[in-house]
């Protein structure tokens, strides 16, 4: 039970505090502490949900316990409590932290509704604290599940690339194998950038139908086309001030990408079935498993379009030419899967390492992450090279 201090020397006053609050707030447990000294023993001891305090007081008055509480303490909440004479003194507490002051002869009502006010606001801090844990909390393992992981020469070069594109605005087309790590240095770019501050949309477009990708990527309004029952905001402007990753952007249709090309021009969009331009500051990533040249020559992309989105390039080789990542990859998926199904992290022998490294892993890094897990659930205590032969085939 949450607990709520009144400090005031004079007890008859807080006797009928305390009668009236009680019979107000009985979900909370009330100390009385008869001077100022008392009051700030106590808040040393323990959290108070609310404080209620006299000025005037022997040993410590009401304004010195608010400033050294606050001090210790600087989530405490106060109403302090003032006769007449000591206005200038209760202004003076306001402006050193206290939430409200009630003027002596106390206005029951009035005393009610502060002390009503300062409880929720109490209880928005607490849970507005705790969703910023819970955000701090989530963003970590958003951070821990996009890492790169792996210290070959190829992938350092990516993250050196990386590190020298996040500065800017320029945008970046990502290619390289299914299941190489595409979207990992998509993110990674958007997290090292200023643009980390505003939202990152991802759109893969090989996922949307061709009649939709439009309304997909720019939005539409009511009644623009069958199923348009209400107006709907497109993926450019939910970016708006941060990033949109363009996965799988060899897939898109042509008129689409001409409506692309249109936006990356002007820096404007259309929604489907209206004549209204948009204004949207957002930084272009894209990526595509295709060779973009001969997809170009087979007329199935915009050559416009491709040197607009390639102003830089970063090619994500396959698995099979970063194998010494293997061992690193291996503990970070442990560690993953571990966090995700609530259970210790197992340990693969230096053997089963070495007989993953061995394979051929056409489905890259996600493939391996898969097999991590198979590994885990149907393996030994600590994963052994038997377990390899028996549960992986290839």
């Amino acid at each position: 039970m949450q607990k709520i201090l009144i400090v005031e020397d004079e007890k008859a006053i807080s006797g009928v505090l305390h009668s009236i609050l009680s019979d107000e707030l009985s979900d909370y447990e009330f100390v009385i502490a008869d001077d100022g000294l008392e009051g700030y023993k106590l808040i040393e001891k323990e959290d108070f949900a609310l404080i209620i305090s006299d000025i005037k007081m022997p040993k410590l008055s009401g304004t010195e316990l608010l400033k050294q509480s606050l001090a210790l303490k600087p989530e405490s909440t106060f109403i302090m409590i003032s006769g007449h004479a000591d206005i200038d003194s209760a202004v003076a507490c306001l402006r050193d932290g206290a939430y409200d002051f009630i003027s002596k002869p106390i206005d029951i009502n009035r005393l009610i509704t502060s002390v009503k006010n300062a409880l929720a606001k109490e209880t928005l801090k607490k849970e507005n604290k705790n969703l910023q844990t819970e955000n701090k909390t989530l963003k970590r393992k958003v951070s821990k599940k996009y890492q790169m992981i792996g210290e070959s020469a190829a992938l350092k070069k990516i993250q050196d690339m990386i590190e020298k594109v996040s500065v800017s605005d320029a945008r970046v087309l990502i290619t390289g194998p299914n299941g190489a790590g595409k979207e990992l240095v998509a993110h990674a770019i958007h997290n090292l950038s200023e643009r980390a501050r505003g939202p990152m949309i991802e759109v893969n477009c090989a996922a949307i139908p061709s009649e939709l990708i439009e309304s997909e990527l720019f939005g539409h309004v009511k009644g623009s086309f069958t199923g348009a029952i209400k107006d709907k905001q497109g993926k450019f402007e939910q970016a708006n001030g941060g990033t949109i990753f363009l996965d799988e952007i060899g897939d898109m249709s042509l008129i689409a990408q001409a409506k692309v090309l249109r936006a990356l021009q002007e820096s404007k969009v259309s929604p489907v079935g209206s004549d209204k331009e948009i204004k949207v500051d957002v930084r272009v990533l894209a990526a595509t498993n295709k060779n973009m040249q001969k997809e170009i020559e087979e007329g199935k992309f915009r050559e416009d379009l491709y040197h607009r989105l390639s102003v830089i390039e970063i090619y994500v080789p396959p698995l099979d030419d970063r194998k010494e990542d293997i061992s690193l990859l291996v503990d970070h998926f442990s560690g993953l899967i571990a966090d995700e199904h609530g259970t210790a992290v197992k340990k693969f022998d230096d053997k089963a390492i070495a007989a993953l490294k061995a394979l051929s892993w056409t489905g890259n890094i996600r493939e391996l992450r898969n097999v991590v897990e198979r590994l885990i659930i149907l393996g030994g205590n600590s994963v052994s090279e038997e377990d390899v032969a028996n549960f992986v085939r290839k």
